[in-house]
């Protein structure tokens, strides 16, 4: 039987080429590309988007989910969702039947893999293009599952994850067209040359799995999702139990696409749970199971990573890190304190990306209004956060509210921190008052000063508004601490603030010997925190904290294997 070759034209195809044209240029330029607004003003998106969405999303409250998530249901409702801000979900999602489900996912790859990395790059655009339109609702579910406060939930819930699926998809289609459909070979030989046609058929892995996490549901799990997807693969999707809707809705929109698309929606599917269920540790041991994307604590990343390789499914991580920030001197301090303030507050400090280990030089830091001690300095960046979050009703908009018991054990900790570290409290996690919602429990970010020799006490991750202002002897302390901690426990991100280029050359190769990324010299309105699909990779597979990167070549590769097909030319 001869291989399907694949297909050239879909109505997809027609519609979206411009659209992918301009995501390969932006992927392989590494400039600025968005293509949705992130910003939730009415002028963008009309006067009633956000009441709509709004509506949309209290449409599936205290309800079974009105469409169908999965290819095959073990007839069980799971779910049990409660906002961070108090209210209860109350939305019921269906139990997958593994066995069926993964068997309908499997049955709906040839088609899927005949169509052609361009037929389904244009799919996955067209199922960005709807969630699209339905980011205020997701922004909204994002919020009511994760905690974070609505703009920024809307932002990194909906348009900016949007945007990291299409780079995603731009990096799957190009590592894809490398590799040409045919050609006819030549070997020069006496007398006529050996002639053999080959044709390279690309075939995805099988299915892949998608771990989702609490903090940022859509965000980390969009680039997995349309990896695997554009790639050739079918897609199972295992949210955090405490984060279904977001996903579900996605899951809702993805099917529907493969559906009108003519391809079997069986290819993208739920596999929500109960708390405690240990639904992920059950599909990940799957042999149908041939990819895993993971977002969350290091101790099942790892466990997901051994369990992984020892069957040889592919497993891409990010589990948690210490980010790190070395202050040497700066001539802007008070764009300084106000972009360190802002980082350490937004969202509480429950970003993967959040800084955590605050450097500095027992001799202290120059600076544009003159010289502080460590002491001093630590005092003014207290007073930055203290005014950026002293206003309840403004404070809340930045900090959101702390998603577990967990990040509000941190919270309340600063104590007994400082005692274990004979250190002392700059700061207090001051707890703040929602003007709206009661049962929230927000914490502004708190400080703890400490030496450098409680290596014990810092090179744990301290998640959410807990930061650590650590006493070195010199900078150059600091930067070997920075590339120590980071390459030993990990790191999303680091930041150095210095007036003098031989240390920020020297930040520079510390951040390299850690493998970590590095922002120097942040005052502005880009914060160490945030990273640009299409520009900034996310993680870099080289420390602990990730074994993989938003979104390189590696990132989307090895999803799919090359066969080949050869015979001679007469």
């Amino acid at each position: 039987m001869t291989a399907a070759a694949p297909t050239t034209t879909h109505p997809l195809l027609d519609k979206h080429a411009g659209v992918l044209d301009e995501i390969r240029r932006a992927l392989t330029a590494r400039s600025y590309y968005s293509r949705y607004p992130e910003s939730p003003s009415p002028r963008v998106y009309g006067e009633t988007a956000a009441a709509d969405g709004a509506a949309a999303y209290e449409a599936h409250l205290n309800a079974r989910y009105a469409a169908e998530l999965v290819s095959a249901s073990d007839g069980t409702w799971v779910g049990g969702e409660v906002s961070p801000y108090g209210p209860v979900l109350g939305v019921q999602y269906p139990g997958l039947d593994v066995e069926a489900g993964l068997a309908a996912a499997r049955a709906g790859l040839p088609t899927w893999r005949d169509a052609g990395a361009q037929v389904r790059a244009a799919v996955c655009v067209e199922m960005a293009d709807r969630l699209h339109e339905r980011s205020f609702e997701i922004g909204t579910a994002v919020m009511h599952t994760s905690g974070q406060p609505f703009v920024m939930a809307f932002q990194a819930g909906a348009p900016q994850a949007q945007d990291r699926a299409l780079e995603s998809i731009a990096a799957g289609l190009v590592e894809q067209e490398r590799v040409p459909a045919s050609v006819v070979w030549e070997r020069p030989a006496k007398g006529e040359p050996i002639r053999m046609q080959k044709d390279y058929r690309i075939v995805g892995r099988g299915v892949g799995l998608v771990v989702g996490c609490n903090t940022f549901p859509t965000w980390n799990a969009y680039p997995g999702i349309f990896a695997d997807l554009v790639t050739g693969n079918a897609v199972v999707i295992k949210p955090h139990p405490k984060a279904i809707l977001p996903l579900a809705i996605t899951v809702e929109v993805a099917r529907a696409v493969l559906a009108e698309a003519g391809f079997d929606p069986a290819l993208v599917q739920l596999a929500a749970e109960n708390d405690g269920q240990g639904l992920a540790k059950v599909l990940a041991q799957r042999p149908e199971i041939a990819i895993i994307d993971y977002t969350g604590g290091p101790g099942f990343g790892a466990w997901l990573e051994q369990a992984g390789a020892a069957r040889g499914a592919l497993v891409y991580t990010e589990k948690a890190g210490l980010n790190t920030i070395v202050v040497d001197s700066t001539d802007d301090l008070k764009g300084t304190l106000g972009n360190l303030a802002f980082s350490l507050s937004l969202y509480s400090g429950q970003m993967c990306t959040a800084p955590q280990n605050i450097y500095v030089a027992d001799g202290g830091v120059d600076t544009d209004e003159g010289h502080l001690s460590f002491d001093e300095f630590g005092d003014r960046l207290a007073g930055a956060v203290q005014r950026l979050t002293g206003e309840d009703a403004k404070a809340v908009e930045i900090l959101g509210a702390t998603v577990n018991d967990t990040v509000r054990g941190n919270a309340d900790s600063l104590d007994s921190l400082a005692a274990e570290a004979a250190g002392h409290v700059v700061l207090e996690s001051r707890r703040v008052a929602h003007p709206k919602y009661a049962d929230a429990i927000v914490r502004a970010p708190g400080l703890v000063a400490l030496d450098v020799s409680h290596e014990d006490v810092y090179t744990q991750e301290c998640f959410g508004p807990v930061g650590f202002l650590i006493r070195t002897a010199s900078t150059r302390q600091s930067l070997a601490q920075l590339a120590d901690t980071v390459q030993e426990h990990g790191g999303m991100t680091a930041s150095v603030y210095s007036t003098d280029e031989s240390v920020l050359d020297a930040a520079r190769e510390a951040a390299a010997a850690g493998g970590v990324a590095l922002s120097e010299n942040l005052t502005g309105q880009v914060f160490v925190n945030q990273t640009a699909a299409f520009s900034d990779l996310h993680g870099t597979g080289a420390n602990p904290a990730a074994n993989a990167a938003y979104a390189d070549a590696a990132f989307v590769a090895n999803r799919f294997r090359v066969i080949t097909s050869r015979r001679h030319v007469p």
